[in-house]
């Protein structure tokens, strides 16, 4: 016989769509011992030399119950089976104490009159038995019953051993800190929630085989654990050990009788027939149908449409990054502007203030990232302007700030955001400039106390609010070009001239004519974009002619 078994009892975790009281593990058990060995020598002598008559067979059969020596078993979730000792226990009336105990004592005394119970040395321990959870029997679990085999720790072992003592010795531990208050006897439904704490309960089964003597069936000190089998309510099975799947058979070797049994255990649960899984498969498909529609059902089909010449205008925005300024600890104070066919919701706040940020390099750049979110919604009652007129977009005007340490704040820049006239996605990057005064003392000012001179009108960033003039002159404005401010925006504009225009399929150019003045708008932007790249170009052909020419110099 060969001397091999399956020594890796560590537990394996499955996931089944299943439901886990539809599992089935087939258990066995077979003494392997050195007696058991020499009679089936004897027994294989015996049958060599039956033909001769020398000895009979009968002499050397082994007595006792067929069970004694191997038994298999196939054991359900949550089955429960009696082991020799709990048939005599329930017996009892007095060892009967809880409505648990009293139904054990029913099913006893019911197997006791019928052909009795179809298991002799294998049992289970179910959720709720009274030795599931008791100290003994974890100790019996953490033990390896499984494993016999005396291995020496190996040289990389015992080293990284010492260097967790030394780190341990290393560690220092402050006293001060009051013991009491490091296990949380009583937590509330808030700092189970606050502090993340997972308990999932498990349910757990165990199945045992009382090993001992078959004249001695029915003791405490016999009974060994097999196998371990948990679940949760997520449809997950913790088997501990796991499915032999071909391999050699486990090993146990009991403590009195020194006596040597194998384990094999295989899962044995029914599959799904065809005609079950496609039935399984169209109600998870159904469900999540109904589930569609329930979400369809909440969400509606009809959108929220603007009336008849009005456009709906809906602004993400988030103010990324500022570079390119004096000072540290920046913060943008911002405003919005609506021309005068423009409307906002009542209660909507057209300003804001971001939060103080300080500065950090990149690229050889003291750039402040801020990564405020801010959001606007307004209306346009197109139907008010004529056809000829250009449309006003909203503005929004910035003026970036700056705080020391001594509380001293200083205006860094100003500047302006025009809202897209396209909608979708946009990253602008805004230039700002502060307003300066001539000579030093307005300098030290600003240096040691803080302060500068700042713009009544924030309007007068770009075309003031009260300007009703041709042409705006700034001669004598004397300014300072600072840093700028780099936005991201998200812009979406709904208006029912677009869903008439889809199902006329007409162009977007013709809505935006429907709406008044969008196509002049358009064309005004594409000449202002056109000019903006032929100037980089005549800049980057300069640079360029410049260089040649210092090249021939030299």
């Amino acid at each position: 016989m060969a001397d091999c078994w399956n020594s890796d009892t560590g537990e394996a975790v499955f996931r089944t769509r299943d439901d886990v009281k539809n599992m089935r593990i087939k258990v066995r058990i077979e003494r392997v011992t050195t007696a058991a060995a020499l009679s089936l020598h004897l027994q294989q002598q015996v049958l060599s030399q039956q033909d001769r008559g020398a000895i009979e067979l009968e002499t050397l059969k082994p007595q006792g119950h067929t069970g004694d020596n191997e038994e298999e078993l196939v054991v359900g979730w949550q089955e429960k089976l009696f082991s020799q000792y709990e048939m005599e226990l329930f017996q009892n009336e007095a060892a009967c104490q809880t409505p648990l105990d009293r139904q054990y004592q029913t099913e006893v005394k019911s197997l006791n009159r019928t052909k009795g119970r179809r298991n002799h040395r294998i049992f289970t321990y179910t959720d709720h038995d009274r030795y599931t959870n008791c100290p003994p029997f974890n100790e019996l679990y953490s033990a390896e019953l499984l494993n016999t085999m005396k291995s020496s720790p190996t040289s990389l072992a015992e080293r990284m051993a010492s260097m967790r003592l030394r780190r341990q010795d290393r560690c220092t531990m402050d006293y001060n800190i009051s013991k009491s208050k490091i296990i949380n006897w009583e937590p509330t439904e808030e700092f189970v929630r606050n502090s993340h704490v997972v308990n999932n309960a498990m349910l757990t089964m165990h199945i045992m085989a009382d090993l001992g003597p078959p004249a001695r069936l029915g003791q405490k000190e016999n009974e060994y654990l097999l196998a371990t089998i948990k679940t949760d309510g997520h449809r997950t099975v913790i088997v501990k050990p796991d499915f032999n799947k071909g391999k050699e058979p486990y090993r146990i070797v009991t403590d009195g009788n020194s006596d040597v049994w194998h384990l094999t255990m295989e899962n044995v649960s029914t599959a799904m027939k065809p005609e079950e899984k496609e039935r399984e498969q169209n109600m998870y498909k159904d469900l999540y149908v109904r589930h569609k529609e329930y979400l369809s059902g909440l969400v509606g089909q009809d959108f929220e449409m603007p009336p008849a010449g009005v456009l709906r205008y809906l602004m993400n925005g988030e103010i990324v990054s500022g570079k390119g300024f004096e000072y540290d600890n920046l913060y943008i104070h911002f405003l919005l502007e609506l021309p005068k066919s423009w409307s906002s919701l009542p209660f909507q706040s057209l300003s804001g203030i971001t939060q103080t940020c300080r500065t950090r390099t990149s690229r050889k750049e003291n750039v402040a990232f801020w990564s405020y979110p801010f959001s606007f919604e307004a209306f346009c009652m197109c139907e008010k302007e004529s056809e000829e007129s250009v449309l006003q977009w909203p503005v929004l005007y910035f003026r970036v700030l700056s705080r020391d340490w001594l509380e001293c704040y200083r205006t860094e820049g100003y500047g302006y955001l025009l809202f897209p006239a396209v909608p979708g996605k946009h990253t602008v990057t805004c230039h700002t400039w502060r307003p300066v005064q001539t000579g030093t003392v307005s300098e030290l000012r600003r240096f040691f106390i803080g302060g500068s001179p700042e713009l009544e009108d924030h309007s007068y960033v770009r075309i003031p609010g009260t300007f009703k003039g041709e042409r705006l002159s700034r001669f004598g404005f004397c300014t300072e070009t600072t840093g700028s401010v780099t936005f991201n925006l998200h812009c979406v504009q709904q208006s029912r001239v677009f869903v008439d225009a889809t199902r006329l399929k007409k162009r977007r150019q013709k809505v935006s004519e429907q709406l008044g003045g969008f196509s002049q708008q358009g064309a005004v932007s594409n000449i202002l974009d056109a000019f903006q790249r032929a100037r980089r170009r005549m800049q980057e052909a300069r640079e360029s002619f410049s260089r040649d020419l210092i090249d021939t110099t030299s």
